[in-house]
């Protein structure tokens, strides 16, 4: 019997009994999906947040993935368990609450500057005219798209995060294969991954770059700024402000209208 096959009747036992030791079989089976997800997230945050932690965190997710997926939805489970597990790490670090109120508040006047400047001239604005708009210096404006990066792979999730009224659609969601989505949700998805693909084309050359090496072709920050010649942390910063530019301008996107109406 071939790994996959034993995987589907260890899935299938599960559903008929519920039996705990089986549940546990396939919590062993899929754990480097959670080493997989604490490891992308932990890339970028602050020192003090440990790892291990974080793995704690993905097995909580983990755990509640096996004991909800449904395998009639046609969704893979790899694909369910990977948004449960994300999320559930980032609602540990959330609860922490360390992402100080200044730095989301200062994401958000830079989002707000980025949309009412593209709004306005429906170009791309440079580093010059943004840190203008928000009413700083381009050495204030790097600074703060630093600290927002160093907060920023949990706390993104806020940033790139797009509601459709019930579920939350986030930029990494729509680079995923999530095969055959539940019918209801299906149009609102091909709706955002639309709209999220158009506003990634339009990314200065630099950004659309690092969002694609890091979504599609899943390199780190550090083998980034290897390819483009730069930091890690001026690739932090690229990456923080094409997040901030994606999210300004879906949420004035039709596809975005049309979810919130």
């Amino acid at each position: 019997m071939s790994r996959a096959d034993d995987t589907q009747s260890l899935w299938l036992q599960y559903r008929k009994t519920g039996d705990q030791g089986i549940r546990d079989r396939l919590i062993l089976t899929y754990a480097p999906l959670v080493k997989y997800v604490a490891g992308r997230l932990g890339s970028g945050l602050p020192a003090h947040v440990d790892e291990g932690d974080l793995v704690s965190y993905g097995l909580l997710g983990l755990i509640g993935a096996i004991e909800r997926y449904e395998p009639d939805r046609d969704v893979k489970f790899e694909t369910y368990a990977i948004a449960r597990i994300k999320g559930a790490i980032i609602d540990e670090l959330r609860a922490m609450d360390w992402v100080p109120r200044s730095v989301r508040s200062r994401a958000r006047e830079i989002e707000r500057a980025i949309a009412a400047l593209e709004a306005k001239t429906g170009l791309a604005p440079n580093d010059e005219q943004i840190a203008k708009k928000v009413g700083i210096t381009v050495e204030e404006l790097e600074e703060s798209l630093t600290d927002i990066a160093r907060s920023s792979i949990a706390a993104l999730d806020e940033l790139w995060t797009v509601s459709d009224g019930g579920d939350q659609i986030a930029l990494i969601d729509t680079v995923e294969d999530t095969d055959a989505p539940d019918p209801q949700s299906s149009l609102s998805q091909t709706e955002m991954k639309e709209a999220m693909a158009d506003a990634i084309a339009r990314l200065p050359e630099r950004e659309k770059l690092v969002v694609t090496l890091y979504y599609y072709e899943e390199l780190t920050l550090r083998e980034i700024g290897e390819v483009l010649g730069v930091t890690e942390s001026r690739v932090s910063q690229l990456h923080t402000k094409a997040i901030l530019r994606l999210k300004a301008r879906l949420s004035g996107s039709p596809a975005r209208a049309g979810l919130e109406t």
